[in-house]
């Protein structure tokens, strides 16, 4: 058995894993992310020995947020760690003295799900939508993880959805993520209890009573529970998600659109919705083969099953 490690860089922790050909985790490991963000590489290295021991790994992927360079070795920002034009790839394999390869963790979330979960039954092409805090993407593309020309291709919670809308952290307004996002589920639940709306008592209630302190994983909760506020404002998050789903679909059409991140959690809450607000915005519907969408499977595993088998099938 070709085995391989995956690690999944996140902001508050570090998660690798021992996978096999066949996309299984035999063994994980995690650790608290350094804050200084030279001593991650260290810290990777150590899981990286924990998960060996007796076993031979062919290489190591790592996912981290942000942008990666078209040589896979260089992560060039990231928006939680201090790296700027940051060379992780060189500094792991130093320590580890295994090949290493770097990818964005939504690419490598996307070929995980194409390759052993949603889009297993797919030949050709699948685009992940992760929807957490913001909201990442992953473009497979004939077989292949599409990267672009410069490797920091499918920043798709960066599509520009509403003209002069909300102000993004990146800077421009009317972002994507700033209406499909988990970020976005907060903002309007506190909205609706600052502004006094009748209907909000449930989600006041959250945070203790401090609206703060709410999260979108009470919000979901509550939905699921049948609170129909909470289920109002899920299935407004959905109709934002289908319909930067459609704009996509215009430009990539591909054959599976797979919605992960936290956000899936909701399942048919969120799921519903997308589809409707997709198939009603998705332009000439009725001539035209549509996507397949569907919850990703894999969950917080998916970036470290796709690390691990890029660096295993698409070696630097």
């Amino acid at each position: 058995m070709t085995l391989a490690i995956g690690v999944d860089i996140g902001g508050t922790k570090i998660a690798a894993g021992l996978v096999s050909e066949t996309g299984q985790i035999l063994d994980s490991v995690e650790e608290p992310t350094p804050e200084d963000a030279s001593a991650i590489p260290v810290a990777v290295a150590d899981l990286v020995e924990r998960l060996t021991g007796e076993q031979d790994a062919v290489g190591i992927g790592i996912g981290a947020a942000g942008f990666v360079g078209e040589d896979r070795q260089t992560v060039r920002f990231a928006p939680n760690i201090d790296w700027r034009e940051e060379p992780l790839g060189q500094r792991v394999q130093s320590l580890v003295k295994l090949p290493v390869v770097v990818e964005n963790d939504a690419n490598a979330a996307a070929w995980g799900e194409f390759s052993f979960g949603a889009g297993e039954d797919t030949d050709d092409d699948l685009l992940l939508i992760t929807v957490g805090t913001g909201i990442g993407g992953g473009i497979v593309h004939h077989r292949q993880l599409y990267r672009g020309g410069f490797g920091v291709a499918a920043e798709i919670g960066h599509m520009r959805i509403v003209p002069d809308g909300i102000l993004c952290g990146c800077g421009q307004r009317g972002c994507y993520e700033q209406y499909g996002s988990g970020s976005a589920l907060v903002r309007d639940a506190r909205e609706r209890v600052l502004n006094e709306d009748p209907r909000a008592g449930a989600i006041a209630a959250l945070g203790g009573g401090d609206p703060s302190r709410i999260t979108g994983q009470e919000v979901t909760k509550l939905a699921k529970d049948g609170d129909p506020l909470a289920v109002e404002l899920l299935t407004e998050l959905g109709r934002w998600i289908g319909e930067g789903a459609a704009v996509l679909a215009t430009v990539l059409d591909p054959s599976v659109i797979a919605i992960g991140g936290g956000v899936a959690a909701a399942g048919d809450l969120v799921l519903t919705s997308v589809v409707e607000a997709f198939e009603t915005h998705l332009p000439a519907r009725a001539h035209r083969p549509q996507a397949s969408l569907r919850l990703a499977t894999l969950g917080n595993e998916a970036g470290i099953i796709g690390a691990a088998d890029l660096a295993r099938v698409e070696p630097v």
